[in-house]
C-alpha cells in the first residue's frame, strides 16, 4: 500500500526521503499552499454553518462528530483532489468506510512483528485484507489521476494531484518521480489528514461541552476580538490567544495519535538501556502529555495552564508532542492547526451549544475508541442556538 516505501511516512531516511519530503514540504504543504485553499476552506465553513443555522431554528439534535467528519473529509478530497467523493466513487463499502478500515488495519498488531515466522502464515488475515485494500485504492488513484490528465480545465488553484502531475512533466524533482510516487504521497495526505484534524476538533468540543465556564470565556474573546456582527475570518486566527491555549490543552489532554512509531537506525544506549539498530521504537505520546510531573492535574482541561508558558506544539517541548518531533514530524502541522483553530472558533462563535437530555456537563462521556487515532467511542450530540446577528451568517468571500 505504501508503493514500496516510495511514500513519505514508511520511506527509509536517507536522500530519498529527504527529496519526498522537501517536496511535499515545499509544492503541497507551504504557507503559500496552505493559503491558496483559503477561499475554499471559507466556502465549506460557510455550508456547515449554514446547515448548522437551520437546525438550530428546530432546535434539532445535532450529530457533531457526523457534521465535523464530512466537513473534514470535504476539505481534504478538495484540496489532494479537486473534488468532493461520495462514498460510491471509492468502493461499494463507501469512501469513509473503506479510508476508516484502512486506519483501523495501521493500528491492529501485528503478530508477525512479534513472531517473525507468524508473518508468512497471516493468522489474522492481514496481509491478505490489506491487499484488497491496496487495489481498491490504486484503482481509485489511478482514475483520479486520469481525470486530471484528460482535464484541460484551468483552475485558479491547483490542488495536490495537480501540483505533482506538473513536477513529474517538467523533470523538476531531484529524484525520478512518476505515478507510483505520486499515488504514494496522495495515500499519505489522505490518511493523514482524513481523521486526525477532525478527531482534535470533536475531543475539544467535547471539553468545552463539559467546561460551560471554558466555553463562555472562548466566547467573551470572539465577542471583543471579532464582534457578534461577522464571522471568524482565517485572519482573525492569531489575535485569539485564549482560543491558542484551549487548541493546545485540547490537543495535550487527548493524544489524536497516542502511539508514534519510529525504528533505531543505529544501535544506541539510551538512559541506560541498549537499543539494537532496527528496534521498534514506541512513544507513548498520551502517557508523556499525562505525566503528573510535567503537568499538575493532568486529567483536567484546563487552558489557563498555558498563560505566560512557552511550551508550543513544535516538537520542540517533548512534554507536549501532538504533531511529534525532529525530522520524522509533521509536516501538515500548520494546516492541521488552521483547520482545528478556524473550525472550532466558528462553531464556539457562531452558537450556543447545550446537551441533550438534560444531561450535566460533566456527565458527558470520554470514552475513547481504539484506533491508529483516539476518537470518541460515541458521537458528540448536542443543540446548537445560532448566537450572531442574523445579517452574520456570510464569511466574506
Amino acid at each position: 500500500m505504501a508503493y514500496g516505501q516510495k511514500n513519505l511516512i514508511f520511506a527509509k531516511y536517507g536522500p530519498y526521503w529527504r527529496n519526498i519530503r522537501k517536496l511535499c514540504t515545499v509544492h503541497l504543504l507551504s504557507s503559500h499552499k496552505i493559503n491558496s485553499f483559503q477561499s475554499m476552506r471559507k466556502q465549506q465553513v460557510q455550508l456547515l454553518i449554514d446547515s448548522l443555522k437551520r437546525e438550530a431554528h428546530d432546535r434539532i439534535v445535532v450529530d457533531l462528530s457526523a457534521k465535523i467528519t464530512s466537513l473534514n473529509a470535504n476539505l481534504t478530497c478538495l484540496m489532494v483532489f479537486g473534488k468532493k467523493y461520495m462514498d460510491e466513487d471509492l468502493d461499494k463499502r463507501g469512501f469513509k468506510a473503506v479510508v476508516q478500515d484502512v486506519v483501523h488495519l495501521a493500528a491492529t498488531p501485528n503478530l508477525g512483528d512479534f513472531f517473525p515466522f507468524l508473518g508468512v502464515i497471516d493468522l489474522q488475515g492481514l496481509t491478505r485484507k490489506l491487499k484488497d485494500l491496496s487495489k481498491v485504492f490504486d484503482e481509485f488513484l489511478e482514475k483520479i489521476i486520469d481525470e486530471h490528465v484528460q482535464s484541460h480545465d484551468q483552475k485558479q488553484t491547483k490542488d495536490f494531484v495537480d501540483t505533482m502531475m506538473e513536477i513529474m512533466q517538467s523533470g523538476e524533482a531531484e529524484f525520478q518521480f512518476d505515478r507510483r510516487h505520486i499515488k504514494a504521497i496522495l495515500l499519505d495526505m489522505l490518511m493523514a489528514a482524513m481523521d486526525t484534524s477532525a478527531t482534535s476538533v470533536e475531543w475539544i468540543l467535547t471539553e468545552l461541552l463539559r467546561h460551560p465556564n471554558v466555553m463562555k470565556k472562548l466566547q467573551k474573546e470572539l465577542d471583543e476580538v471579532v464582534g457578534i456582527e461577522r464571522m471568524v475570518e482565517e485572519s482573525d486566527l492569531e489575535n485569539l490567544k485564549y482560543l491558542d491555549m484551549v487548541v493546545k490543552e485540547g490537543l495535550r489532554l487527548h493524544s489524536v495519535v497516542p502511539i508514534m512509531h519510529h525504528e533505531a537506525m543505529e544501535d544506541c544506549v539510551v538512559d541506560g538501556f541498549h537499543i539494537q539498530k532496527g528496534s521498534r521504537i514506541m512513544i507513548n505520546c498520551y502517557a508523556v502529555q499525562r505525566d503528573p510531573n510535567v503537568w499538575p492535574e493532568p486529567e483536567k482541561f484546563f487552558p489557563e495552564r498555558f498563560v505566560g508558558s512557552s511550551v508550543d506544539i513544535r516538537g520542540r517541548d517533548f512534554q507536549l508532542l501532538p504533531f511529534g518531533s525532529g525530522r520524522r514530524s509533521c509536516p501538515g502541522m500548520q494546516l492541521g492547526v488552521t483547520i482545528v483553530r478556524l473550525v472550532v472558533a466558528q462553531l464556539v462563535h457562531c452558537f450556543d451549544w447545550e446537551i441533550p437530555n438534560g444531561m450535566q456537563p460533566l456527565d458527558l462521556e470520554i470514552d475513547e475508541q481504539f484506533g491508529l487515532v483516539t476518537c470518541k467511542e460515541k458521537p458528540l450530540m448536542a443543540i446548537p442556538t445560532y448566537r450572531l446577528k442574523e445579517d452574520a451568517n456570510t464569511l466574506q468571500m
